[in-house]
């Protein structure tokens, strides 16, 4: 098992990749009109699904990737690059194709209820998020390291909850431009996470890099 510190690491990493305070403004948007009770209902199932698809990701996601005889470190790379891509849109403090389209988020808003689709997946348990759980979880392995990368995914769903619930206030005393400046250093630390991963992952592949 991992150093404690590593775990706090990991949360860290989520907690960029999932990038809740770009999510804020599209949730104030997707829920304009709602009344609180609705607002607090989608919270609670955005807190409970992104938490419930980031797990199976963590304890299936490996198996998946066997059953179509993916490697670790091929996935390390093309995870990386996908979530180096989704970095380099948060530092220009803009959506990432790599997370939802503009159709998707279109069709989001046609729907009765966008706490599943588009809130918790794709926009926060997306691609980049789904990789960065797959790719923590085989750092190590026994039912303590897999135990503390669960616990991680969890405090996350409680951040979710308090974020979301507290979304307007956030929005309204950050402003826009607060808003993205907090993106911009998720995405710089999310970068820095994306080149480990390539690098890893490249050295897995060309032994000789090492």
């Amino acid at each position: 098992m991992l150093e404690y510190s590593e775990y706090i690491k990991m949360l860290i990493g989520l907690l960029a990749v999932i990038n809740i305070f770009g999510v804020i403004p599209i949730f104030l948007s997707l829920t304009y009109g709602a009344e609180k009770s609705e607002q607090i209902r989608l919270t609670n199932v955005i807190a409970v699904s992104v938490p419930i698809i980031l797990l199976m990701s963590l304890f299936f996601g490996e198996l998946i990737l066997n059953f179509f005889g993916i490697t670790i470190a091929s996935f390390k790379t093309g995870g990386g690059i996908l979530i180096l891509l989704m970095a380099i849109a948060m530092m220009h403090a803009r959506p990432s194709g790599a997370t939802q389209t503009e159709e998707e988020l279109h069709e989001g808003e046609s729907k009765e209820s966008v706490a599943v689709v588009p809130l918790s997946m794709p926009l926060l348990a997306g691609p980049g998020a789904i990789s960065t759980v797959i790719l923590y979880g085989h750092k190590s392995s026994g039912i303590g390291h897999y135990s503390l990368v669960a616990a991680d995914i969890i405090i996350l769903g409680v951040v979710l909850w308090i974020a979301f619930r507290l979304s307007r206030w956030i929005s309204n005393r950050l402003g826009k431009t607060g808003l993205n400046i907090i993106t911009r250093i998720m995405g710089l630390i999310l970068a820095a996470i994306a080149i480990e991963f390539i690098a890893n992952g490249l050295k897995g592949l060309f032994p000789a890099l090492a």
